[in-house]
């Protein structure tokens, strides 16, 4: 690899890992924030008025140990570099830190280098990392709370339509534009057709909108790839799940990340790719 691309890889995976740092924030607090909302908004139809709360967003306050509330120093906040300096533990009670906040880091850094080592310092690398950096907190939040949040799935899908329309993606925007809505239909009829054979609702409308994102950031002939894939996953998964008797209350597996290990798999192989590895 040239010289250049090494240090643009680098740079890449340093600033991904600080972006992975975020995501954590992200993955932690947006959920608890849309509960808030969501309290309000039920306050306010009640016709009562809500109950003050000291402010609570992705800035404020700041991280503290969720066990003992010691807020965390800078120098305890770098990624992945603290985590191991601390020994995986609060430097105030020691309660074991979770292994997954190091993981979220270092995964987001190797997905920053590649998409540097990929595409350059360009606009399509930084629309890339966007679109890599939404799909892991969307993974995680999905697979801890079963939502896939508005504030993720439309931005991303906007700046999927944007990026093809700027030539960031090198899919022509007529294919981006129906990619997003073939991927908002076939979820939602896939949707409605177990819902009036069973009764029950397979998957959640935060499903349809993130597979309209991705059918907008590799247009619509790419689907049917990414379908495959995440539907492949999701029952090794399940079924894996199932034998370790570890399933949810109700059997509940979210779809939204094998969607999501989809479409990075998609980013870094191209959809062509997957359809090799399953074999059409």
């Amino acid at each position: 690899m040239p010289e250049a691309l090494w240090l643009q890889a680098t740079l890449g995976g340093v600033f991904g890992l600080l972006v992975g740092s975020f995501l954590n924030v992200v993955i932690h607090r947006l959920p608890k924030m849309m509960e808030r909302q969501w309290a309000e908004e039920c306050a306010e139809l009640a016709g009562r008025p809500a109950e003050p709360q000291p402010p609570f967003n992705l800035m404020v306050p700041r991280s503290r140990c969720p066990h003992c509330g010691h807020q965390i120093r800078w120098h305890e906040n770098i990624p992945v570099l603290s985590w191991l300096a601390l020994r995986g533990k609060c430097s105030s009670c020691g309660t074991p830190i979770s292994p997954r906040y190091p993981a979220v880091e270092l995964v987001t850094g190797a997905l920053f280098a590649w998409c540097a080592w990929r595409w350059g310092w360009t606009p399509a690398a930084a629309a890339w990392c966007l679109f890599a950096a939404v799909l892991v907190a969307l993974t995680l939040i999905d697979w801890d709370t079963t939502l896939l949040p508005d504030d993720l799935t439309l931005p991303l899908l906007w700046a999927g339509l944007i990026a093809s329309a700027l030539g960031w993606t090198q899919v022509p925007l007529p294919q981006a534009v129906w990619g997003a809505v073939a991927g908002y239909l076939s979820l939602w009829g896939v949707y409605w057709a177990f819902k009036l054979a069973t009764g029950k609702e397979g998957m959640g409308y935060g499903d349809f909108k993130l597979f309209a994102a991705l059918g907008a950031w590799f247009g619509w002939p790419a689907l049917v790839p990414i379908i495959l894939m995440a539907s492949v996953i999701g029952a090794v998964v399940g079924i894996g799940m199932k034998m370790a008797r570890s399933l949810r209350e109700g059997g509940v597996v979210p779809f939204g990340p094998f969607l999501s290990m989809a479409g990075l798999t998609a980013m870094i192989f191209s959809p062509s790719a997957i359809l090799r590895v399953v074999g059409l």
